[in-house]
């Protein structure tokens, strides 16, 4: 899924077993659309905002509106799209600052397009780095009023960041304020969607390749080995691959609403008692007690008062952990640092790999179905819009075998639509794709045994010698990823400069993803970012997707997902082992876009060589489909 740049994306596969009694669940189709780039007069809404932050029970200068659940999720229930409903801006990242005053939406250059168009005049947008632009936390420690008074509900704001807000606050005088409520919530009122509250259920460790008592055991042995007594489990994902469960409580995301707590003898995890039923309290056992979600904050604080007693105790929370989860621990106890779940989460075992390499492949029969139809609708002049394409491609993934549903919403995007990286288009108003424009199609869908992210980019008539020599610079990075060869320790941050090279040449300016999980997961990542500090390791999963995006005419991203694997080399200086990836991505690259001269001699044996592969390995699922084998047949033929 489109970022704007190189995103790691870590794709965790995942195998479920129907249990008996429990039907699937399918997920909803998110009715939100970033494409439909409405602007909603938030006049009134701020409003009734402002005179609860009047209210003495509260009384704050300004209100920090982040985009993250208590969770830390990207991708969030209806009832948890706060910035979204103070704003009228949905894109997936961004925070809100609400003063006395003024409103100000901060995010980055993914969404600088949306927010402009969705933002009314009552909104200031914060374009995060542009020159003089400052950061969320710069703008609320630096250029508010001394001695504010900041508000934040505990649960949306991680412990590290309020600690370092706090610091930075207290330079002027003023300080951050833990609301008791919170306010978006209250002046939503009644209109505020209900939380979903979706049945969950347990998956066969035929499929997810170890059982959730040898992950608790694993987790604990990293606990004796760290001399700490016990580890929160906050992340939505983290818990339901630590117990092998699923659910659907969120648009896209197979997860349910629950923490977790993992001592030396003992977890909890605490859910909905309305989400579970036999089949997941036989699943899990004896080794796993059951509680209410509600009393989890009761329970840290409890754990709190026992730990007293005891020497030098210390319990791990996640570096994304909420101030909330945080205070309940207790200053004293509370360690910080990367997720011990997630870190085991990121490295996929050998049969997540190989139901990751499965899905992939028919994920790519789909594909190729799609843009052979949709290259012959318009060769006939037939009028299909971005939305009406899109729901084609749903089609064809929802007859492959193990589908459950998308894993994010398609960004089917025509010409200038193409820039806005995470377009996604109008259920009832979107544009007409046309032949002589660029087409980008982003895509995924989850399956039992894998979860999909893909992209490519498409010109179904005569593409301008721009367009052409902009694909092909994105080609080349994409190209240089691919076949990267580094040694053990290096990280998503050194090697991002490899795909940006070729459209530097030009003076032109990647994510986890999870086994039948999240379509992004950390910790690792491709990115320019300094936060993709997270070694590569073996067995993680990355997404390869340069882009070049032209605002007003066209973008372009090219974006396969990639295993590291190691790396067989005549030499291994220092014996650290080296690395490279495996592509599982089939899909062509649209040939009619690359300048073949711009190619080195070894680039265009990459293009040919990974064609053959993906005929090879695509031409026995399309036996069925004429056109789209004889599509395939024209795109994979050597450059």
């Amino acid at each position: 899924m489109g970022w704007g740049g190189f995103r790691s994306l870590s794709l965790s596969l995942f195998r479920y077993t129907r249990p008996k009694h429990t039907s699937i669940q399918k997920f909803r189709p998110f009715t939100m659309g970033a494409a439909e780039a409405q602007t909603v007069n938030t006049t009134h809404r701020l409003r009734a905002l402002r005179e609860l932050m009047a209210q003495e029970k509260y009384d704050v200068n300004a209100l920090i509106i982040p985009s993250e659940d208590q969770h830390s999720s990207e991708y969030l229930a209806h009832c948890d799209e706060r910035r979204a409903f103070i704003s009228g801006f949905d894109g997936s990242a961004g925070c809100a600052v609400v003063t006395k005053q003024g409103a100000y939406l901060f995010t980055d250059g993914r969404y600088f397009l949306q927010a402009e168009q969705q933002l009314d005049n009552n909104w200031t947008l914060m374009k995060q780095g542009l020159p003089d632009v400052p950061t969320w936390q710069e703008f609320v420690s630096k250029r508010l009023d001394t001695e504010s008074r900041v508000g934040i509900d505990s649960t949306l704001i991680s412990a590290s960041d309020a600690e370092s807000l706090k610091k930075s606050l207290k330079d002027r005088q003023s300080e951050l304020v833990s609301l008791s409520d919170n306010l978006v919530d209250i002046a939503w009122g009644s209109d505020r969607p209900a939380r979903t509250l979706n049945p969950v259920y347990p998956l066969s460790t035929e499929f997810a390749g170890q059982s959730h008592e040898d992950k608790l055991a694993a987790v604990r042995k990293e606990l004796e080995s760290k001399k700490l007594v016990a580890t929160v489990v906050d992340a939505l994902d983290d818990v339901a691959w630590l117990f092998n469960l699923r659910g659907s409580d969120i648009d896209y995301n197979p997860v349910f609403f629950a923490y977790a707590v993992v001592t030396a003898d003992s977890a909890s995890l605490f859910v909905n008692d309305s989400q579970i039923d036999d089949s997941v309290q036989e699943h899990l056992g004896s080794s796993v007690k059951i509680q209410s979600y509600e009393s989890f904050f009761p329970y840290l604080e409890g754990l709190n008062s026992s730990l007293e007693k005891a020497s030098k105790p210390k319990i791990l929370i996640s570096k994304r952990a909420s101030l909330a989860v945080a205070d309940a621990v207790g200053k004293d106890f509370a360690e910080i640092e990367q997720s011990i779940v997630t870190n085991f989460k990121a490295i996929k075992n050998d049969v997540e790999i190989s139901g990751f390499r499965a899905s992939h492949t028919r994920d790519g029969a789909a594909l190729v179905r799609y843009f052979a139809w949709l290259e012959e609708q318009l060769k006939n002049g037939v009028v299909l819009s971005e939305s009406q394409a899109a729901n084609q491609l749903e089609e064809y993934r929802s007859e492959l075998e193990f589908f459950k549903g998308l894993s994010f919403p398609t960004i089917s995007s025509t010409g200038p639509n193409a820039a806005i990286i995470h377009y996604r288009p109008s259920l009832t108003d979107s544009a007409i794709i046309k032949r002589e424009q660029i087409y980008l199609c982003d895509s995924g869908a989850q399956f039992l045994d894998g979860t999909t992210d893909v992209t490519r980019t498409w010109h179904f008539g005569t593409p301008k010698p721009e367009e052409k020599r902009a694909f092909t610079r994105v080609l080349q990075g994409h190209i240089a990823i691919d076949t990267a060869v580094f040694p053990c320790g290096t990280t998503g941050f050194m090697i991002d400069s490899w795909a940006r090279k070729p459209l530097w040449k030009d003076g032109l300016a990647g994510h986890g993803v999870g086994s039948f999980l999240n379509v992004h997961e950390g910790p690792q990542g491709i990115s320019y970012r300094l936060t993709s500090h997270t070694p590569l390791r073996s067995g993680m999963t990355l997404s390869n997707e340069p882009g070049y995006y032209e605002d007003g005419k066209y973008g372009i991203r090219i974006e396969n997902i990639v295993i590291v694997r190691e790396a067989d080399t005549p030499n291994n200086f220092g014996q650290k082992g080296y690395l490279r990836f495996e592509n599982v991505t089939m899909c062509p690259m649209h040939k009619s876009l690359i300048d073949v001269d711009l190619l080195e001699v070894s680039e265009k044996a990459w293009v040919n060589s990974y064609h053959r592969e993906v005929l090879e390995k695509l031409s026995p699922l399309l036996a069925g489909d004429t056109r789209a084998l004889e599509w395939l047949k024209r795109e994979t033929s050597p450059l």
